[in-house]
């Protein structure tokens, strides 16, 4: 019975999500621009939700910044531990906006980093991410920024360009997506 309630809850939350399969990626006038210094932004990102067997995928940028993904999104909100990459993805692709600190950060920076959840609970995602380049990275569907400092005004001006403006719109990662609990189940079935 347990095993049957973890299946469910991600296959209700696949209703509410509308790529089922490959769509092409959105064009320039449908992904945000932001006059933000050193975003980077990438083109040409799939949105194809991934099948059993297709799970061991790599993606070009760490941390990723769209492609092909889970079908099931993941719960915005502050994690301690690292998160599944195929997941978060998806969570992006719905608008997303996913902060990122190497794991040895210090708890100072942690607690700085943890409060911009607070600027957007609907679409900010906060956690460690091993082997990233810069002490903090911002990431949405199509965009990425590297920050030296949690205390940057480009931080706050990033999410509040990126956040809800993903290219599947109309769900927000907080209130739809599914916990911890529930993708890694899911995930480890799909492998």
């Amino acid at each position: 019975m347990r095993r049957a309630v973890f299946l469910l809850v991600p296959l209700i939350l696949l209703t509410g999500c509308k790529t089922k399969t490959a769509k092409p990626a959105p064009t320039a006038s449908e992904t945000p621009v932001a006059s933000i210094a050193g975003v980077q932004t990438y083109t040409g990102l799939s949105r194809k939700h991934l099948a059993k067997g297709e799970y061991g995928i790599t993606y070009p940028q760490s941390p990723p910044v769209g492609g092909a993904h889970s079908p099931v999104w993941l719960k915005c909100g502050v994690y301690a531990g690292e998160l599944p990459k195929v997941n978060v993805v998806h969570s992006l692709e719905h608008g997303g906006v996913w902060i990122t600190y190497p794991p040895h950060a210090p708890q100072a920076t942690v607690s700085q980093l943890e409060q911009y959840y607070g600027a957007n609970h609907e679409f900010v995602m906060v956690s460690p991410y091993a082997g990233q380049e810069a002490p903090v990275e911002v990431t949405a569907w199509g965009a990425q920024l590297k920050l030296t400092s949690p205390t940057d005004p480009r931080l706050l001006q990033f999410i509040q360009a990126y956040a809800g403006n993903g290219p599947e719109k109309g769900l927000t990662c907080a209130s739809s997506g599914a916990t911890l609990e529930q993708v890694i189940p899911f995930d480890a079935s799909q492998q």
